[in-house]
């Protein structure tokens, strides 16, 4: 029995005593802790050596005292593991080799075995898990197919999605295939992961705001249901959270997956999507990331602030404390451990 399994009821949307809290990126460049351990080596073998990347996950629970551990990993680990080369150098960028960008492009990628290609996350898993010892719950990651998507047809990050919206616009049943392709590995990953020990899932899409909201409904939430439920069909018990980031338009859509969460960006009043959504489903977030450059009192405001737009718990709500993207990597952790610390002790006043 988990020790603390506050993230997990609030996902289910169960009574809590406060609003649980974690940050996506928690395990990065902002510890000094981290930055230790990066400096013995790159960055993908760091992700693909489980003793590592157990000991950087687990950091953030000792040291900020989160309420829940993120597997430490890189969701381009899946477009690797369909058999393009994945270059990550944090000074100078991402890059992919050869962009996908015809039938033939697509016909080579693979669907692998995920216990095989991708084995190392899953041992890292494990092992994570065992260290963790019930402390928190873990939680599991993939990337979405759009987001794999785009970076794989782009050959790395964009500015405008030239080479992908041009297969969308020119040749739709083309992208649908890569789509497809990739969003059948992400399925196969995130069972696995779940299988391995994860606690819940967060499909990430990352550049959710590039698409419309109609091209969105076509080329993203197809696959991220897929996705959902692959998981619920074999694990109905696990969380899932969708993180669509800066979709605030279509937040019904989103709930409709099947997820149990919804991520909010920083671009939404959490009340007004809370008037949106009700207590269908938890809503995970939503602090601006630059708040953490803030005075301590500036902090403090903005996460009171959030709670009380929540507002009120019910028998039926579910709040998740979270930022509205990544901690940036040159805040001091000193301050995420007073907005940590901060909620534990403020939220209580709304359950």
């Amino acid at each position: 029995m988990l020790k603390n399994d506050l993230f997990l009821r609030a996902l289910k949307r169960q009574p809590c005593s406060r609003t649980p809290i974690w940050v996506m990126r928690q395990a990065g460049r902002y510890l000094p802790e981290y930055r230790a351990v990066r400096e013995k080596t790159d960055f993908l073998t760091l992700c693909k050596t489980p003793e590592l990347a157990m000991e950087v996950t687990i950091q953030p629970v000792d040291i900020i005292g989160v309420d829940a551990a993120i597997i430490f990993s890189d969701i381009l680990v899946v477009n690797e593991a369909m058999g393009m080369n994945v270059e990550i150098i944090e000074s100078k960028g991402i890059k992919l080799t050869p962009p996908i960008r015809s039938q033939v492009d697509i016909d080579r990628l693979i669907v692998p075995e995920v216990q095989d290609k991708l084995g190392y996350v899953l041992d890292a898993i494990r092992l994570t898990k065992k260290e963790l010892d019930n402390r928190v719950p873990l939680i599991g990651f993939s990337g979405a197919a759009w987001t794999l998507f785009t970076y794989a047809v782009e050959g790395g990050g964009s500015k405008n999605y030239a080479f992908a919206k041009k297969m969308m616009f020119r040749e739709p049943k083309m992208a649908h295939m890569l789509l497809s392709k990739i969003s059948s590995v992400i399925s196969d990953y995130v069972c696995a992961q779940v299988e391995a020990g994860a606690d819940a899932i967060q499909i990430f899409d990352s550049w959710a705001s590039a698409l419309s909201e109609d091209d969105y409904r076509e080329f993203a939430l197809p696959y991220i249901k897929e996705n959902v439920q692959a998981v619920k069909a074999k694990y109905p018990d696990t969380p899932v959270i969708v993180f669509s980031k800066d979709c605030n338009t279509i937040l019904t859509e989103i709930a409709d997956t099947g997820a149990d969460a919804v991520g909010l960006g920083w671009g939404i009043d959490i009340k007004k999507a809370r008037t949106i959504l009700g207590d269908r489903v938890c809503l995970q977030g939503n602090m601006d990331p630059t708040v953490l450059y803030g005075t301590p009192e500036k902090i403090k405001a903005e996460a009171a602030k959030i709670l009380k737009q929540f507002g009120q718990h019910t028998a039926q709500s579910g709040h998740v404390f979270n930022l509205g993207h990544g901690i940036l990597p040159d805040v001091d952790p000193a301050n995420l451990k007073l907005l940590v610390d901060f909620v534990k002790e403020e939220s209580a006043k709304y359950h």
